[in-house]
């Protein structure tokens, strides 16, 4: 039982796309659909180019975005308003999740690599609004992003909390390395357990874990 290792945790840092809504779901498919016209239109390259450079640019820059400035001097502006211009309607309230979120005690932010306003969407989807303290894109981190130590840097520094006495939620285990080399406590979401260092915790069901911290 995890509950004692969380005991000091005054902040709760939770990732937005399939840590906050399950996979299953499958909305970010919608986005990698944007995502590939976007860099098709952009770069004036076929399908499977842009599909290629899209997966290329995640594995190598952390996300396609991050791949598309650094390698192509790409606005991020209006990448991140066309490809976050998705329907919601595969989202579904969870009201058990909101009230185990609602329970946790100190302040309660979002930070995702995608932007600010689109988490807004989804939260809204979900029935977990006027839940978090703050909300923070990749637009908060100066447009670097997660895993980027840099971008940890920025948005930590605007919210103001102590890594040492924080949690992460995260689906991606990458992101989980800078946050445990702060001190941060980390859980990683996902369907699949994976044994790694710098991971303190997983669940595949974060709504579980979640009464677990604070039945």
């Amino acid at each position: 039982m995890p509950r004692d290792a969380f005991s000091h945790v005054e902040t709760w840092v939770f990732d937005l796309d399939h840590t906050l809504y399950p996979p299953s779901a499958r909305l970010f498919d919608l986005i990698e659909v944007r995502m590939t016209a976007w860099v098709m239109e952009a770069l004036g390259v076929g399908r499977a180019e842009a599909d290629h450079l899209r997966t290329k640019y995640w594995r190598e820059h952390g996300t396609t975005l991050a791949g598309l400035m650094r390698e192509h001097d790409v606005d991020p502006g209006p990448y991140l308003e066309d490809v976050h211009d998705i329907s919601m309607e595969r989202l579904v309230p969870d009201p058990v999740l909101a009230a185990r979120i609602k329970a946790l005690p100190g302040r309660r932010i979002v930070y995702t690599n995608g932007c600010a306003p689109y988490a807004e969407r989804v939260l809204e989807a979900r029935g977990l609004s006027g839940l978090f303290d703050a909300i923070y894109g990749v637009e908060h981190a100066d447009f670097h992003p997660k895993p980027d130590r840099a971008a940890f840097d920025r948005v930590f520094s605007r919210d103001g909390l102590t890594p040492t006495r924080a949690a992460m939620f995260e689906d991606d285990p990458r992101n989980l390395a800078e946050p445990h080399a702060m001190g941060m406590r980390t859980v990683h979401v996902a369907p699949a357990r994976l044994d790694a260092a710098h991971i303190h915790y997983h669940t595949d069901d974060l709504s579980g874990f979640l009464d677990q911290l604070t039945a």
